[in-house]
Parts: structure tokens; sequence; C-alpha cells
């Protein structure tokens, strides 16, 4: 690429952004995993120190020359959407001031740290503070992101995380979702109502279960020589390709949380560690958009492991780490994976209520960044909307209501939506698997999951970034986005 020389520079810079970044990964598992109590100061301070670097690195002043002396170098397709993705990434980053990215990283490590022991104590009175610092940051982020992108402040967050998405088209795919989901779970219920379930007999030992969830994420192909599964207080899936860092929580009275929870993190990690290693440094190398992260982890934890398929697979792991037991009966194991109940946790929701969960959260922070809602107003929201949707009442509720995410804490606002569109990608791409192998759900039930892998590797973890959503998806798929696949996966799952 010598007769590139604009291009190639910008490609160097984002390597050593990629290499910096690469240790703020791990620092910030490390926060969730490892730290004592008493190191998070000092981990604040030096997570801020090096958020400050990189933004610092990602918005130097020669980079407008050289972004724009590259846009007429003799580039290829893939140089082209390579460079389409660093000037996405220089817009994002100039529109905010070094001092507001230092400020937000210490306000959300101090935030979040304080969450892990306030919210097991139901403290909503002493989170409120720390959590109405971070918004109004986060609100100062999203101002200036809006003045930069001409979208509105809420989009402008919403953009970070799935590019080109809008308020108003989630708006519309939600509304729909309401227009068939409760009766959707009236129904599954009333057909379940009379089915005899097994409940599972513990207490599950945490060392066993650690052992359980290792099986099950050998089964489903990570690759531990790049990458490992630790304990935190919020199950998520950080590091970097090269090196993809996973949590879980246990409970001993219930291992298949923690199972599940594992199932879907290996679908975030499978993704990681199959992103284009030749791209690796370069922002087109990275995940298109959180909503396809999510699809892949869903495309793991509902699609395939709500499988009947999948059931088999798990109950001989079941009964070898955690003991033999009725429940654990593929057919049994079947319902309990399946089984449609409101509940209070996101995270351990059943894949017919857990949109419900998203659309809540959707609403209220949409509220919160355009400033007709504020921190204080949250805990009755949430219980409004819990009443409405779910038929569930968080007064009083804290730990199990608004407190039990780590998002707000974190800065994470506009994330939320990606769970539920990744739900739908992940419907639409099984959709377009089951077309392509008529058999498929026969090869699962055999154990022939690369059948699954390969499809995923060839049609989204190799492409990276190097086409936007819509065309990913519709290269991947046939067709742009399309939720009736999602609501037909429902209806064929749950109803037959």
């Amino acid at each position: 690429m010598t007769q590139l020389p604009a291009y190639q520079e910008l490609a160097r810079r984002h390597l050593r952004m990629h290499r910096l970044g690469h240790l703020q990964s791990i620092a910030h598992w490390d926060r969730s995993a490892n730290m004592p109590a008493k190191g998070n100061e000092a981990r604040a301070a030096a997570l801020a120190e090096m958020g400050g670097l990189l933004h610092e690195l990602a918005t130097a002043a020669d980079l407008p020359q050289l972004l724009g002396s590259a846009e007429g170098e003799a580039l290829g397709d893939f140089e082209r959407a390579s460079l389409r993705e660093m000037q996405r990434a220089w817009r994002a980053s100039n529109a905010l001031p070094t001092a507001l990215v230092e400020r937000l990283s210490l306000a959300t490590s101090r935030c979040e740290h304080a969450w892990r022991s306030q919210r097991p104590a139901n403290d909503w009175a002493g989170h409120a503070p720390l959590l109405k610092e971070v918004l109004e940051l986060v609100r100062e982020q999203a101002t200036r992101l809006s003045q930069a992108t001409g979208l509105s402040p809420y989009d402008a967050l919403l953009d970070q995380y799935e590019p080109g998405m809008r308020a108003s088209e989630v708006e519309r795919v939600f509304a729909d979702l309401k227009s068939w989901l409760p009766g959707l779970i009236r129904d599954v219920q009333a057909r379940q109502a009379g089915e005899t379930v097994i409940a599972p007999q513990g207490p599950f030992a945490v060392d066993k279960q650690r052992a359980l969830g290792r099986a099950a994420m050998e089964l489903l192909g990570f690759d531990f020589e790049a990458g490992r599964l630790d304990e935190s207080a919020h199950p998520f899936c950080g590091g970097v390709p090269e090196d993809v860092r996973m949590t879980t929580r246990y409970s001993e009275a219930d291992a298949l949380p923690a199972l599940m929870g594992v199932v879907h993190e290996t679908g975030h990690g499978r993704y990681e560690q199959n992103l284009p290693r030749e791209w690796l440094g370069l922002p087109v190398a990275q995940a298109r958009s959180m909503g396809l992260h999510e699809s892949q982890s869903l495309s793991f934890e509902m699609q395939l492991g709500s499988h009947p398929g999948f059931a088999r697979l798990l109950a001989p792991l079941l009964n070898r780490h955690l003991g033999e037991q009725p429940a654990f009966a593929p057919d049994n194991l079947v319902k309990l994976l399946t089984r449609v109940k409101p509940g209070y946790i996101r995270v351990e929701a059943d894949e017919v209520t857990y949109p419900a969960h998203v659309m809540l959260r959707f609403e209220i922070e949409r509220r919160l960044i355009d400033g007709s809602m504020q921190v204080e107003d949250i805990p009755a929201a949430w219980n409004a909307q819990m009443q409405q949707l779910l038929g569930l009442s968080t007064e009083g509720n804290f730990k199990d209501g608004c407190m039990q995410d780590v998002h707000w804490p974190d800065g994470l606002f506009g994330y939320f939506p990606c769970y539920t569109l990744g739900a739908m990608y992940a419907a639409q791409f099984f959709a377009a698997m089951r077309r392509e192998m008529p058999d498929l759900d026969a090869r699962i039930g055999r154990g022939e999951l690369s059948a699954v892998f390969d499809w995923l590797q060839a049609k989204v973890w190799s492409q990276g970034s190097l086409w936007e959503t819509p065309e990913l998806v519709r290269r991947a798929s046939g067709e742009t986005l399309n939720p009736a696949h999602f609501q037909a996966h429902l209806r064929a799952r749950y109803l037959g």
C-alpha cells in the first residue's frame, strides 16, 4: 500500500489505538472480576487517563487532513469501507472534549463500583446521587454528539451502538411488538399451564457449575487459548478478539441461569474470536453493531440454546457435572428452558417476555435523555411499566427493579434496544439457515452444530464492519431487518 500514504498512516495510528484499547479492555474486565475493593479509586483514575489518551489520539489535529487525503487516493473497495469506518470513529470522537471523556470515565467507574454493593442492599437512596452525576455527563455527551451529527440527542447515543438506527424506527418496531406480545404471553402461559415440569433439586456447588459452564463452552466451540470465563456481579463479555474475557454469576439454588448466561456470553465470545484477524487494528475489523453482537449471543442462548435438539446435548453435561436427576431428562429440560413466566430480572427472562424488559428501559432512558424524566422519577416509572407490561410490582424493590442492570451506572444509555433488535436479527438469520439447510433442526439434534457455526462464520463473523448493518443483514439473510421472522419463531416454538 505504499501508493496509499495517507491511508497507510491512518491504519498505523488505528493499530496503535487498538493496542492501547487492548490494555484498557483488560483493565475494565479486571475491575469487575478480580480487583480488590480498595483499588477502585486508583483504577478509576487510570482508566480515565487511558480514556483521555485514546481520545487525544482519536482527535489528533492532523486527522482531518489525513482523512481528506485518503479520500483522494486510489482505494480499493476494502480500503474504501475501512476509511468509512475511520471517518465514523473520528466524527464520534471529535464531538467530545477530552475533559468530558475523562470526567465520564471517572463518574461511571465510581457509580458502577458502588452499584455492586448498593444493589444487593436495595440502596436506591445511596445509588441515585451517583447515577445522577453519570446522567448529567451522558446528557452533555448526547448534546455534543447531536450538535456534531444533526441527530436528536437520544439518536446520537443510539447511533454509537447501532449505527444508522433511529429511535423512530425502534418505536415503530416496538409498537408492533406491543400489539401482539401480550396476547402471545397469555396464550403460551395457558398452553403451558397443564404441563408437568420437574424443578431441579439443588443446591448446586459453584465449582461444579464452573466445570459445567466450561463444558458447555467447549461444546459451543469457544477457544480457551484465546479467552477465559470468570465471575462478576453482572454477566458480560469483554476483552479483545485475541483475548476474550467472559463472566457469569452463580446461585447455588438454581444452576440454569448461570449456565444459560454462559451460553449467551459464548455467542458474544465466538463472534469476537472469529472477527477477521487479517484486518485487526482497523475499525473495519470490529463487530458491526451491538444489535448484531446481541444477535450472536441470542443465536446461541435462544435460537440454539433453547432448541429441543440442543437440550439433548446439554442433558448429559448437566447429569455429569451436577448429578443425575429427573429434572435433567431432555424432555423436561426443554420445558425448563422454554418456560414462559413474567419475572423481574431481564437476564433471567424467557425469550417471550424478554422484549417487555427492553421496551420498559427504552421508554425510560429516552425520557431521561430528553430531560422529561429525572433520576428521582425512575422507580415509579419502572414500577408502572412493569405492572403494565408484565403484571408485576417493583414498588420498594429496587434491586430487582431499576437497579438490576449495570448499563446505566456504566453510562450505556442507548444500548438497550440492541437486545431486542438482536433477537430479531437472530430469528431472521435462523430462518435463512433453514431455507438453505432444510434439515438444520435434525442436524442440531445430532450434535452437528458446525452447520450453525459455519453459516455464522461465513455470513456474519468474517464480515466485521465491511458492510453497513442493513447491507450485512441483506447479504446474510436475503432482506434487511424484518421483525416478522421473530414473531413467526416465537409462535412456532411456543404454540406449535
